[in-house]
């Protein structure tokens, strides 16, 4: 699987933006998909993750209610919807994904368990 983000941009303080993340390859469906964030000069964190058939999302404290993960598994696609976004969102961000069988995403917060990796997007929140 190679993964190809898109959709990062410049949006203003309470702004939106949405992230997508296009998977190749036929398995896309065992894939544990996650997003993490790199600000300048700081190490990368983790943003959200979510399950391989989408029932379970896992989200940091810093985005929780702001952001929703999603996938369509049709169209090999996770997807970061970003609302109410604040000059701290500002990053490149990146999708990540690991084929695992568990169901347990909680555990995918770190990028260390990541197995494959996007190029990353850039958003850049203005106050």
């Amino acid at each position: 699987v190679q993964l190809q983000a898109s959709g990062g941009g410049l949006v203003q303080a309470g702004g939106s933006l949405r992230l997508s993340c296009a998977a190749s390859g036929r398995t896309f469906s065992s894939y544990v998909m996650g997003w993490f964030r790199q600000a300048p000069g700081k190490e990368r964190v983790f943003v959200a993750a979510i399950s391989r058939i989408g029932f379970n999302t896992y989200y940091a404290d810093s985005v929780k209610g702001r952001f929703t993960i999603s996938r369509d598994n049709d169209k090999n696609t996770v997807y970061l919807q970003m609302n109410s976004l604040k000059p701290e969102d500002t990053a490149v961000y990146y999708c990540a994904a690991v084929s695992t069988a568990s169901s347990r995403i909680s555990y995918y917060t770190s990028a260390g368990s990541y197995d494959l990796w996007g190029q990353g997007t850039e958003v850049t929140v203005s106050s």
